[in-house]
């Protein structure tokens, strides 16, 4: 009898695509959350795999903090629309106005905080009780420590000592009233792996991701691109670079890399290389050692 082997990707988009299927098998209303970048476009595409021929059966959750790239918010709509599905928007700006969070003010002022409560409100107001993720273990070492189903209280906070195994893949999503989970069906991804399947895909991503000319300024060891919502100091220049971006968030805190990888194949070709963390150029991150880890604890993605 001949044996039947699969490679690496498709090993990986087997274990991730069993994982969004027990998802809708055990919650009743679960969404994908959507930030428009590669990994949860790449969660997107894998649920298209999962239910076809049907639709995806999960609306798609954005937490629009204002402070997106313009060319994040046009691939989230023109996605929606090609997909068909429904969208949530969840608005940080209308956080600030009702008082329920409070702008941050001075030079590393960001909204990556504040989303916070935007999205536990969102996932209170709409009822959900999973939202599905694009984290990675590779990615912090935060993110290293969830499960699969990662459980949060009726607060929305998340408890890393306090965990449910997952022997044999084996996934437990019961719950009470008012708590709800996060899954996270490309946990075991790692950023080559997810650049080599977009490439085999050929799925479409924002054209941030690809090298190109932006005027930028030097801080926090990361190229800030400029926008309307970065404040200068007076000692800080602007320059032209030829970046692209390995992760998307604000805009205030992406921070870019001086690059050349004008297609996927120069992409992976350069990630090889890398040593650095993808996230390595995100300011939020920097903030502290444990930053990631103490937003997680109080419901941040």
């Amino acid at each position: 009898m001949s044996k039947y082997y699969l490679n690496y990707l498709d090993e990986l988009e087997s274990e991730a695509i069993y994982i969004l299927r027990e998802v809708w098998a055990q919650f009743e209303n679960p969404v994908i959350l959507f930030s428009g970048g590669k990994d949860s476009i790449l969660v997107t595409h894998l649920a298209k795999k999962a239910f076809y021929p049907n639709k995806i059966p999960f609306a798609l959750m954005h937490v629009d903090t204002g402070h997106n790239f313009p060319e994040t918010i046009e691939f989230r709509n023109d996605l929606v629309e090609k997909l068909g599905v429904k969208l949530i928007v969840g608005s940080v700006q209308e956080s600030i106005d009702n008082g329920r969070v409070a702008e941050e003010k001075g030079k590393n002022a960001t909204r990556n905080a504040l989303q916070i409560t935007t999205l536990l409100d969102a996932i209170e107001m709409n009822k959900i009780d999973c939202a599905i993720g694009g984290g990675r273990r590779d990615e912090e070492k935060a993110r290293a420590k969830e499960r699969f189903f990662s459980h949060r209280d009726d607060f929305g906070q998340w408890d890393p000592k306090n965990q449910r195994p997952e022997l044999w893949n084996l996934l437990n999503g019961k719950h009470f009233d008012g708590e709800h989970f996060r899954a996270f069906p490309i946990s075991n991804w790692t950023e080559m792996d997810v650049w080599n399947y977009i490439k085999r895909e050929n799925i479409k991503i924002p054209s941030l991701y690809f090298a190109h000319e932006r005027k930028v300024v030097f801080r926090n060891n990361s190229w800030i691109p400029v926008s309307e919502y970065l404040k200068l100091e007076e000692s800080e220049q602007i320059e032209k670079k030829k970046i692209r971006f390995r992760t998307l968030g604000d805009i205030t805190i992406t921070g870019g890399i001086e690059s050349h990888a004008d297609n996927l194949d120069k992409i992976v070709q350069e990630v090889s290389a890398m040593r650095k963390t993808e996230r390595g150029d995100r300011s939020d991150d920097k903030r502290s050692e444990t930053a990631m880890e103490d937003r997680k604890k109080q419901g941040y993605f």
